[in-house]
Protein backbone atom coordinates (compact mmCIF):
# COMPACT_ATOMS: atom_id res chain seq x y z
CA UNK A 1 0.00 0.00 0.00
CA UNK A 2 3.09 2.24 0.85
CA UNK A 3 4.47 1.87 -2.54
CA UNK A 4 0.96 2.20 -4.37
CA UNK A 5 0.78 5.38 -2.29
CA UNK A 6 4.39 6.86 -3.58
CA UNK A 7 3.06 6.15 -7.16
CA UNK A 8 0.59 8.26 -6.77
CA UNK A 9 2.47 11.06 -5.32
CA UNK A 10 5.09 10.78 -8.02
CA UNK A 11 2.59 10.95 -11.11
CA UNK A 12 3.10 13.55 -12.98
CA UNK A 13 -0.81 15.14 -12.94
CA UNK A 14 -0.23 14.93 -9.40
CA UNK A 15 3.08 17.06 -8.78
CA UNK A 16 1.85 19.66 -11.73
CA UNK A 17 -1.45 19.99 -9.65
CA UNK A 18 0.69 20.88 -6.33
CA UNK A 19 2.65 23.30 -8.18
CA UNK A 20 -0.46 25.02 -9.88
CA UNK A 21 -1.61 25.20 -6.72
CA UNK A 22 1.90 27.10 -5.43
CA UNK A 23 2.02 29.61 -8.18
CA UNK A 24 -2.09 30.05 -7.72
CA UNK A 25 -1.37 31.33 -4.12
CA UNK A 26 1.09 33.16 -5.05
CA UNK A 27 -0.70 35.03 -7.49
CA UNK A 28 -3.41 35.58 -5.67
CA UNK A 29 -0.95 37.10 -3.10
CA UNK A 30 -0.04 39.31 -5.89
CA UNK A 31 -3.57 40.03 -7.03
CA UNK A 32 -4.46 40.93 -3.88
CA UNK A 33 -2.05 43.35 -3.29
CA UNK A 34 -2.31 45.09 -6.40
CA UNK A 35 -6.18 45.45 -6.00
CA UNK A 36 -5.50 47.22 -2.55
CA UNK A 37 -2.23 49.39 -3.48
CA UNK A 38 -2.71 49.67 -7.26
CA UNK A 39 -5.96 49.95 -8.20
CA UNK A 40 -8.20 50.97 -5.20
CA UNK A 41 -6.43 53.95 -3.77
CA UNK A 42 -7.21 55.59 -7.45
CA UNK A 43 -10.67 54.24 -7.03
CA UNK A 44 -11.24 56.01 -3.65
CA UNK A 45 -9.68 59.20 -4.85
CA UNK A 46 -11.86 59.90 -7.48
CA UNK A 47 -14.88 58.82 -4.96
CA UNK A 48 -13.53 61.75 -2.92
CA UNK A 49 -10.84 60.78 -1.13
CA UNK A 50 -12.45 57.17 0.49
CA UNK A 51 -10.30 54.43 1.84
CA UNK A 52 -12.17 51.58 1.39
CA UNK A 53 -10.51 49.07 3.50
CA UNK A 54 -11.31 51.42 6.11
CA UNK A 55 -14.90 50.96 5.84
CA UNK A 56 -16.78 49.75 8.76
CA UNK A 57 -20.05 49.06 11.01
CA UNK A 58 -19.33 48.74 14.70
CA UNK A 59 -21.86 46.30 15.82
CA UNK A 60 -21.18 47.16 19.72
CA UNK A 61 -23.16 50.73 18.98
CA UNK A 62 -19.76 52.69 19.73
CA UNK A 63 -18.02 55.19 16.84
CA UNK A 64 -14.06 54.22 16.22
CA UNK A 65 -11.91 56.95 14.03
CA UNK A 66 -10.42 53.87 12.09
CA UNK A 67 -10.04 50.43 11.75
CA UNK A 68 -6.77 50.10 14.24
CA UNK A 69 -8.99 51.94 16.78
CA UNK A 70 -11.67 49.00 15.61
CA UNK A 71 -9.06 46.11 15.89
CA UNK A 72 -7.48 47.40 19.24
CA UNK A 73 -10.89 47.57 21.16
CA UNK A 74 -11.78 44.34 19.56
CA UNK A 75 -15.37 45.28 18.90
CA UNK A 76 -17.68 42.95 16.65
CA UNK A 77 -17.87 44.92 12.78
CA UNK A 78 -19.02 44.41 9.32
CA UNK A 79 -15.95 45.25 7.33
CA UNK A 80 -17.68 46.03 3.93
CA UNK A 81 -14.73 48.05 2.88
CA UNK A 82 -12.76 44.68 2.93
CA UNK A 83 -15.36 42.90 1.23
CA UNK A 84 -15.34 45.38 -1.41
CA UNK A 85 -11.48 44.75 -2.05
CA UNK A 86 -11.67 41.18 -1.97
CA UNK A 87 -14.63 41.13 -4.67
CA UNK A 88 -12.75 43.12 -6.66
CA UNK A 89 -9.52 40.70 -6.75
CA UNK A 90 -11.75 38.10 -7.35
CA UNK A 91 -13.29 39.76 -10.19
CA UNK A 92 -9.50 40.26 -11.33
CA UNK A 93 -8.32 36.92 -10.60
CA UNK A 94 -10.94 35.38 -12.32
CA UNK A 95 -10.34 37.48 -15.55
CA UNK A 96 -6.60 36.61 -15.73
CA UNK A 97 -7.58 32.89 -15.08
CA UNK A 98 -10.13 33.49 -17.87
CA UNK A 99 -7.41 35.19 -20.45
CA UNK A 100 -4.89 32.11 -19.27
CA UNK A 101 -7.05 29.14 -20.22
CA UNK A 102 -8.44 31.16 -23.73
CA UNK A 103 -4.84 31.67 -24.17
CA UNK A 104 -3.84 28.54 -23.16
CA UNK A 105 -6.47 26.52 -25.38
CA UNK A 106 -5.55 28.30 -28.46
CA UNK A 107 -2.08 27.56 -28.70
CA UNK A 108 -2.97 23.65 -27.52
CA UNK A 109 -2.60 21.65 -31.08
CA UNK A 110 -5.91 19.96 -31.31
CA UNK A 111 -6.73 16.53 -31.27
CA UNK A 112 -6.33 15.00 -34.60
CA UNK A 113 -9.76 13.74 -36.08
CA UNK A 114 -9.79 9.95 -35.31
CA UNK A 115 -10.79 7.69 -38.85
CA UNK A 116 -14.73 5.86 -37.92
CA UNK A 117 -13.58 2.01 -37.13
CA UNK A 118 -17.24 0.75 -37.29
CA UNK A 119 -19.95 1.39 -40.20
CA UNK A 120 -23.32 0.38 -39.96
CA UNK A 121 -25.06 -2.20 -42.41
CA UNK A 122 -27.27 -1.02 -44.62
CA UNK A 123 -29.60 -3.62 -44.51
CA UNK A 124 -30.04 -4.55 -40.68
CA UNK A 125 -28.76 -1.44 -39.02
CA UNK A 126 -25.96 -3.15 -36.96
CA UNK A 127 -22.16 -1.31 -36.24
CA UNK A 128 -19.88 -3.65 -38.53
CA UNK A 129 -16.30 -3.12 -38.59
CA UNK A 130 -15.14 -0.85 -41.75
CA UNK A 131 -13.29 -2.90 -43.26
CA UNK A 132 -15.70 -5.81 -43.02
CA UNK A 133 -17.02 -7.20 -46.82
CA UNK A 134 -20.07 -8.97 -45.76
CA UNK A 135 -22.15 -7.80 -42.56
CA UNK A 136 -21.51 -10.56 -39.64
CA UNK A 137 -25.67 -10.26 -38.45
CA UNK A 138 -27.19 -10.75 -41.49
CA UNK A 139 -25.11 -11.93 -43.84
CA UNK A 140 -25.46 -8.79 -46.22
CA UNK A 141 -22.45 -8.56 -48.64
CA UNK A 142 -23.83 -4.95 -50.14
CA UNK A 143 -22.06 -3.02 -46.80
Amino acid sequence: MLEEFKKFLIKGNMVDMAVGFIFGGAFATVVKSMVANVVMPPVGMLLGQVDFSQLFIALDGNTYENMAALDKAGAPAIKYGMFINDVISFVILGLVVFMFIKAYNRLREPEAAKAPTTKVCSECAESIPVAAKKCGHCGNTDV
